[in-house]
């Protein structure tokens, strides 16, 4: 299944789960907002996405959350990690699908390895690798997250 069928069936799938409260084209938003506040390195916007009761789905043995923290501290913990890693982060969207309450995109992430990063000193390698990501959004933040990130890859790239 390719990247693409499998946002549109997680994205058709979760409509009859979840219940909307936000608008779609705040929803549609989020991705494009997402993307710009990391690309920006803007780690007060980046946050300001995240409802304060924000439910992380993803869990990764790779990028264990910080201990004590909310899901909402550990998700931009995690993040501002990764644009302190990665100098001159990019980050764009291959495709991005709204529907109610739901958005789901593909994420590319490129940047040169300039810190420790999963455990692995610094290269000078350019990075590229893609994340999909599930977002439910309520009154305009992002209140739930489903993804799956390419871990592997980074880590292919990362040891070379």
């Amino acid at each position: 299944m390719d990247r693409r069928s499998l946002l549109a069936s997680g994205l058709f799938a979760g409509a009859f789960l979840a219940s909307g409260q936000a608008r779609a084209d705040s929803a549609a938003d989020i991705p494009h907002r997402f993307a710009a506040a990391l690309s920006a390195a803007d780690m007060q916007a980046f946050a300001a996405l995240f409802a304060d009761d924000y439910v992380n789905h993803q869990v990764s043995a790779a990028a264990p959350p910080p201990a004590g923290a909310s899901q909402k501290q550990a998700t931009v913990a995690f993040f501002t990690h990764r644009v302190d890693a990665l100098a001159g982060l990019k980050v764009s969207i291959e495709a991005s699908l709204s529907q109610g309450d739901l958005c789901a995109a593909s994420f590319v992430y490129e940047g040169v390895h300039q810190a420790v990063y999963y455990g692995v000193a610094p290269t000078g390698r350019k990075l590229r690798f893609t994340s999909c990501d599930i977002f439910r959004i309520v009154d305009g933040k992002i209140a739930e997250h489903w993804g799956m990130g390419d871990i592997a890859g980074v880590l292919a790239q990362l040891k070379g």
